[in-house]
C-alpha cells in the first residue's frame, strides 16, 4: 500500500477557534476488498515527479513500520481539551444489510464532531437512507464518494454544513480496462475543507500504490499545505501467513489471538518498509474479523475453511507532531453483527491542537 502525493486538506476549527488541517478519506475493495483512507500532500518543486509519501514514506534511511499504540481510554470524554473527536467505521457488508445492524453500528456515535463510514460490497439497497435515519437526531451528511459497491460517507454534527468551504470526491478502479469492467478493486476519496466547531501480497501493494497515485491526480497541487492527520481504513485483505487454519483457530478459541499478530501480512509488509511506514494502529486485541459464516459467530465452515484474518483495519498518521496530538480511545470489532462474513471495525480518534 503506497500513498502518493496528493492535495487533501481539511481545516477544522475547534471550540476555541483553533484550526486543524485534518483528513482525506479513501475506500477500496478486493483484493483489498475495501479500503478508506486519507492521502497527505507534500510541497514539491515544480515539474517534480510525484513520489510516494503516505503509505510508503521511506525514501530516506529512516524506517518505522506500523507503530502499535495502546488505547488512552475506552471512550472519548468529549472534554474541551479535545478539538475534534472522530468516529471511524469500516465494514465489508457482503452484499447484505439490515437496518438493525446499521443502527447498532452508528447509533451510539452521536456526540462525535465527525462520523466517517467506509463500506465495501454494499448491496443495492439505498444504504445512505439507512445511515441518515440512524443518525437523524444528531448528524447530517457532509460528503460521499461512491464507486458502485464501494462507498464512503462523512457525517458532521447538525449545522456543520455551514462551515464547509470545499468538498471534492474522487474514485479510481484497478484491474482490466482501468477497472471499468469489474469494479471490485479500487478506491474512493473525499477531500473536505471544513471549518468547524495471504498471498498475492505484492499485488495488493501494487494495487494500493496505483489507487493512491491516481486519486485526485487531476487536481494535484504540489504547493498545497499537507493535512496534519492522515487516516486509512477498510478491508485491506491482508491475511495471516505461515500458519494453518486449525492452529490459528485453536489460539483464537483460547483467547490467545494476540499471538497471531506476528503472522499478520500487513504488519510484516510494514516492517519490510513496503506499506504504511510511520502509521499508527491500535492493538489488535479483538479477534480476526474474517471469515465468518453469515448469520453466526463461527468462522468459515465451507470447503475452503479459510484461515481467520484481520482483513479490516484502521490506521492513522500524524504529519505535524509538534502541533497536533492524536489520542486513540477505541479500536474494536463489532461482534454483535452477523449479516456479513466480516465484522465491522470501529475506532475513536480525538485530535488536540497544541497551544502555540
Amino acid at each position: 500500500m503506497h500513498i502518493y502525493t496528493h492535495t487533501h486538506t481539511h481545516q477544522l476549527q475547534n471550540k476555541h477557534q483553533k484550526k486543524i488541517n485534518l483528513i482525506n478519506y479513501i475506500s477500496s475493495p478486493r483484493k483489498m476488498k475495501g479500503f478508506c483512507g486519507v492521502i497527505p500532500a507534500k510541497r514539491r518543486r515544480r515539474r517534480m515527479k510525484r513520489i510516494p509519501v503516505g503509505i510508503i514514506d521511506n525514501l530516506d534511511a529512516s524506517h518505522e513500520g506500523i507503530k502499535t499504540v495502546e488505547l488512552m481510554n475506552r471512550r472519548c470524554d468529549f472534554s474541551d481539551s479535545s478539538d475534534v473527536c472522530v468516529s471511524i467505521i469500516t465494514w465489508n457488508m457482503n452484499g447484505q444489510v439490515r437496518y438493525e445492524d446499521v443502527r447498532k453500528l452508528v447509533g451510539k456515535e452521536r456526540k462525535y464532531e465527525l462520523v466517517v463510514i467506509g463500506l465495501q460490497e454494499v448491496p443495492r439497497t439505498n444504504i445512505l437512507v439507512l445511515l441518515e435515519n440512524a443518525l437523524l437526531d444528531s448528524h447530517v451528511l457532509l460528503g460521499k464518494a461512491i464507486m458502485q459497491s464501494l462507498q464512503l460517507y462523512v457525517f458532521g454534527l447538525k449545522n456543520s454544513e455551514q462551515y464547509i468551504r470545499e468538498l471534492k470526491a474522487d474514485k479510481q478502479g484497478v484491474g482490466g480496462c482501468g477497472g471499468l469492467i469489474r469494479r471490485k478493486k479500487g478506491g474512493v476519496a473525499i477531500r473536505i475543507n471544513y471549518k468547524a466547531h495471504g498471498h498475492n501480497v505484492e499485488e495488493r501493494n501494487s494495487e494500493l500504490r496505483h489507487i493512491s497515485q491516481s486519486l485526485f491526480s487531476k487536481s494535484w497541487n504540489p504547493y498545497a499545505k499537507p493535512p496534519q492527520v492522515t487516516v486509512w481504513l477498510g478491508d485491506l485483505n491482508y491475511r495471516l501467513q505461515g500458519i494453518n487454519t486449525f492452529p490459528a483457530r485453536n489460539l483464537i478459541h483460547r483467547n490467545l489471538h494476540g499471538l497471531l499478530t506476528c503472522k499478520d501480512q500487513l504488519l510484516q509488509e510494514a516492517e519490510r518498509g513496503q506499506v504504511f511506514n510511520g502509521y499508527y494502529e491500535g492493538t489488535l486485541s479483538f479477534k480476526p474479523t474474517y471469515k465468518y459464516d453469515v448469520g453466526s459467530s463461527e468462522y468459515d465452515t465451507s470447503e475452503k475453511v479459510r484461515v481467520p484474518a484481520w482483513t479490516d483495519r484502521i490506521l492513522y498518521k500524524v504529519e505535524d507532531k509538534d502541533n497536533v496530538d492524536a489520542c486513540l480511545h477505541l479500536y474494536e470489532s463489532v461482534d454483535g453483527i452477523y449479516s456479513s462474513d466480516h465484522k465491522p471495525v470501529k475506532a475513536h480518534l480525538c485530535l488536540t491542537l497544541n497551544e502555540s
